[in-house]
């Protein structure tokens, strides 16, 4: 699931930084705002994504950084749709990694408890 959900942020981050241009361009938004704001936004996705293989924090942020992204829809009117599917691959990824981890735990305590085959006899 880690790898997943940092795949997802990583992504993001690309699409916000790419939003940057767009915001100045067809937005009228000040660069000496869009860039550092946008900029900002790239490194916490960023660090987001390095942080959800070491604890629930990056998970948390992710999450945050879901509704910033759908918000950034009120500047970029684009971003409200590329926020979305955003949210849901990060949510899909949150429900769906779990399942996964629980499914896959399973399989290794019933294999752990599995006689070892025996060698064929040849």
């Amino acid at each position: 699931m880690n790898r997943i959900a940092a795949t997802v942020l990583s992504l993001e981050a690309i699409v916000i930084g790419l939003a940057i241009p767009v915001a100045i361009g067809v937005s009228d938004v000040d660069a000496s705002t869009a860039v550092p704001v946008g900029l900002a936004l790239v490194v916490a996705c960023v660090t987001a994504a390095a942080l959800v293989r070491r604890g629930p924090i990056g998970y948390y942020l992710g999450s945050v950084l879901q509704v910033v992204a759908i918000t950034l829809g009120l500047v970029v009117p684009v971003m409200f749709a590329l926020g979305g599917i955003f949210a849901v691959l990060w949510f899909l990824t949150l429900r769906l990694g779990r399942e996964v981890e629980r499914a896959d735990a399973a399989r290794r305590a019933a294999q752990a408890q599995a006689p070892p085959d025996e060698p064929a006899q040849g």
